[in-house]
């Protein structure tokens, strides 16, 4: 090979590696209103892929909009997925200290009607990407997100799929034969006291009368918030029933991967 070849190849090479580091994952903040309040939210989409793709909602645990839920929504984008995590409290309202905690989620589901508006704010948010294929949308929550996406599919909203990681499975809400039309998968610990036997046994029931398309997973001596991996270091400091689960905690990832290529094929 030529000096002349040889450098040629060399510079091949090197557009190839640049081009590679530039197509990646890419972040923004959002900022935005709901009924005159500011929220921030959280897209994150890898352009590798090219053209629209299905589109994630992701809702935040009870500590609200954190980096738990932004890390969530990267790992969607390295699917090939825009995700967009979105907020539910308001703009700079996470919590440190569970009674904030609380306090945040009181406020919010206080509000008559307040978390379908910021929910469905954040679905029009994502279907408005240029990335993104607006007929394709499902969501996915964890704790109190949990039961945040599955009370949006219960009010019968426009979804293709909600997964729900150890989220509340009780609600106000009874869904209806034929209310639902999201295919629906839910992952609980077979330990979570926030989730008891009886609350299952109800969710699931439901489902069956609602004719539902319900994939359920429980994880034997799993505890609450078995996803994070910051739960062992706030079960202790907040003497709370918390446990992060490593085994359960993939699995699950596992199972969603397989839910959203399933749905989104259809």
């Amino acid at each position: 090979m030529s000096t002349k070849s040889f450098r040629i190849a060399l510079t091949a090479v090197f557009v190839l590696l640049v081009g590679a580091a530039q197509a990646a994952l890419k972040t923004e903040t959002i900022n935005y209103d709901v009924d005159g309040e500011p929220f921030t939210g959280y897209m994150a989409w890898d352009d590798s892929f090219e053209g629209e793709r299905p589109g994630i909602l992701v809702v935040h645990e009870w500590w609200g909009h954190n980096d738990f839920a932004r890390k969530q929504a990267e790992r969607l984008a390295g699917l090939g997925y825009t995700a967009f995590a979105l907020d539910m409290y308001g703009a700079g309202k996470v919590a440190e200290h569970p009674e904030d905690a609380k306090k945040f989620m009181q406020a919010a589901t206080g509000q008559e009607g307040a978390i379908r508006a910021r929910f469905t704010k954040a679905m029009d948010l994502l279907k408005a990407r240029e990335t993104v294929d607006g007929n394709h949308i499902a969501a996915q929550g964890y704790c109190f997100g949990g039961g945040v996406v599955l009370n949006m599919a219960r009010l019968g909203l426009d979804l293709d799929g909600v997964v729900s990681f150890h989220g509340s499975l009780g609600s106000d809400i009874t869904a209806e034969p034929g209310s639902i039309k999201a295919a629906v998968q839910v992952h609980t610990g077979g330990a979570d006291s926030f989730v008891p036997p009886d609350q299952v046994a109800g969710f699931v029931k439901e489902m069956q009368v609602a004719e539902v398309d319900l994939d359920f997973f429980s994880y034997p001596g799993v505890k609450h918030s078995f996803t994070s991996p910051e739960a062992d270091e706030l079960a202790e400091r907040f003497n709370m029933p918390l446990g992060y689960d490593e085994k359960a905690a993939k699995e699950s990832w596992e199972s969603m991967k397989a839910f959203y290529e399933a749905i989104f094929a259809e």
